[in-house]
């Protein structure tokens, strides 16, 4: 097992972000949410960039982050896989936003709203508990779709072992979840933008 497998990121606080935010030192924000969560809220001058975009384009991406990054999600959990997957391309300065945009929120820091979305751990919850439901009524009928639903049991055990979610990057992947603009390239274009705007 890898070093970076076993060591926890390095956080930060939402007070912490604010006033470096406040300062005028604000790091590099990725918010690693679906195009969905992020178009709902986020925090102002941060950039998606899902998190499986990340993984597959993670070499490219990190040519485009010399400065320090805060990564961003929900509660913490999607930021903390972009870091490690950030880290093994050798990034320096990562750190994840300590509870993810709830905390932010919550510390009543400024947020940019559009329109409402479930966000991904929700729309988990309806799919996995409809499914369950739906076979557990249904084997009234036919016996053996009690196995479905101890598979959905089994896959959100594991799920919450290794703090990943397959049904969840599937649900990601579906129109609902996607936007236009969050491609590699425009991305990057976006990245570079602001760069030169920092030089």
């Amino acid at each position: 097992m890898s070093t970076s497998e076993t060591t926890r990121p390095a956080t930060l606080d939402a007070t912490s972000l604010r006033e470096l935010i406040d300062s005028g030192q604000a790091p590099r924000l990725l918010d690693v949410r679906t195009p969905a969560e992020f178009e709902t809220s986020h925090i102002p001058g941060s950039y998606n960039v899902p998190l499986d975009l990340l993984k597959e384009h993670r070499a490219e991406l990190r040519n485009h982050l010399d400065e320090d990054v805060v990564l961003i999600c929900r509660s913490g959990a999607r930021a903390g896989q972009a870091q490690q997957a950030l880290a093994e391309t050798g990034l320096p300065n990562l750190k994840v936003l300590n509870g993810g945009i709830m905390a932010w929120q919550a510390a009543n820091a400024p947020v940019k709203q559009g329109a409402q979305r479930w966000d991904l751990e929700r729309q988990v919850r309806l799919v996995a508990g409809s499914i369950v439901l739906a076979s557990v009524v249904g084997s009234v009928f036919v016996p053996g779709l009690k196995w479905v639903a101890g598979f959905i049991g089994a896959g959100l055990t594991f799920a919450a072992v290794t703090n990943t979610c397959a049904m969840g990057m599937m649900l990601g992947k579906l129109p609902y979840n996607r936007g236009a603009s969050c491609d590699l390239d425009t991305i990057v274009g976006q990245l570079r933008e602001s760069a030169g705007g920092r030089a």
